[in-house]
């Protein structure tokens, strides 16, 4: 009975712009029935899945000073944080090349460690928030580097819930992984799996690729397999994900490797950096490493040490779901364009990995 009463009153439908949520112009987003007349604040909350948004009734006469602020968990690894994350939020400033771009790092121990180490200070998204406060900025747009919406992303929402009513607008985007073809929407995960391959080797009938994701407690954690499910869609041959922290583990994937009579393995990690989880978990010289797991398993085993922020096709995604989160702030697909992802890489001759 309560099923029943629920799905009557959060009946929603696609109807955010006239041009639909699945242009890369517009932004995705939910909205209520409009036959819903008297939404409670909890059933709006409970709507806003996708690109949210959010206007202050109190600020409207403030002026606009918009900015735009790029959230990644982060990582001590310098060379990959220069090669993945920053590489990354420097495609989306060519993308927006009058905004103010302020990247944070939500892992405080990193930020911490970036500090210590090499003297570097990078924000919070709190303390970035208060600096765009001071400065002046009352329009917001977070975009986030995330893959899933699992964990971290939960910490970008709630910054986004915590901080909004401090500044005239604020929008939050999606992480790179969010819709999966539902109710007319794109499947992320689809176009995630044909930027990924552009990194894949050639692998024969004896060859396998095994993509390491990170995992999470998080319910998101399910993302994995429909990940799996488009590798498998895509006919890449023996393309196999698992994770550190969640399921599958490397545990469940053995066994179908030696069904299958594979013999050489290729380990992949699909995180946005190649950091200590790819470096020590999965390619690292311990016992305990995938890599030394499957080597004495008796498999032949090659590590690719490189983070899908290195990857021009995965990065490009990440620049869309910015610019997202960008067109939500401006509230309008139909405002002037800023110069185009794919123009800004023929002007700095970027190459494909």
């Amino acid at each position: 009975m309560f099923g029943k009463k629920l799905k009557a009153v959060l009946l929603m439908t696609l109807a955010v712009t006239a041009l639909g949520a699945v242009s890369t112009d517009s932004f995705a987003a939910y909205t209520l029935n409009p036959e819903v007349k008297d939404a409670t604040p909890a059933l709006k909350q409970a709507a806003e899945i996708g690109v949210r948004t959010y206007n202050n009734p109190a600020m409207q006469s403030v002026k606009n000073k918009d900015a735009m602020l790029v959230l990644s968990f982060g990582t001590t690894y310098k060379d990959s944080r220069k090669a993945t994350i920053e590489r990354t939020v420097a495609d989306i400033q060519k993308s927006h090349p009058d905004t103010k771009v302020v990247l944070a790092f939500t892992s405080h121990i990193i930020v911490d460690r970036i500090k210590a180490n090499e003297g570097i200070t990078i924000p919070t998204p709190e303390e970035a928030l208060a600096q765009l406060k001071k400065d002046g900025y009352s329009r917001i747009a977070i975009a986030s580097l995330d893959v899933i919406p699992g964990m971290e992303y939960a910490y970008d929402t709630a910054i986004y819930d915590l901080y909004k009513k401090d500044f005239k607008k604020m929008t939050m985007g999606t992480s790179a992984l969010y819709w999966m073809g539902q109710e007319n929407q794109r499947d992320d995960i689809a176009e995630f799996v044909q930027a990924f391959k552009t990194q894949f080797p050639k692998i024969g009938e004896k060859d396998a690729i095994l993509v390491m994701a990170h995992g999470t407690p998080h319910p998101s954690n399910a993302y994995y397999s429909v990940v799996q499910n488009r590798l498998d869609a895509a006919n890449l041959g023996n393309v196999y994900i698992y994770s550190v922290e969640g399921w599958p583990h490397l545990d469940t994937v053995i066994p179908q490797l030696k069904a299958k009579g594979i013999k050489n393995v290729i380990l992949m990690p699909m995180m946005m950096v190649a950091g200590d989880h790819a470096n020590n978990d999965m390619a690292g010289a311990d016992a305990d490493s995938h890599k030394s797991v499957l080597e004495k398993e008796g498999f032949t085993v090659q590590t690719y040490l490189h983070g899908l922020g290195e990857n021009t096709a995965v990065r490009k995604l990440f620049v869309e779901r910015a610019d997202e989160a960008w067109n939500a702030l401006e509230n309008s697909s139909s405002i002037p364009q800023k110069k185009s992802y794919d123009e800004a890489l023929k002007l700095d001759n970027i190459v494909s990995i």
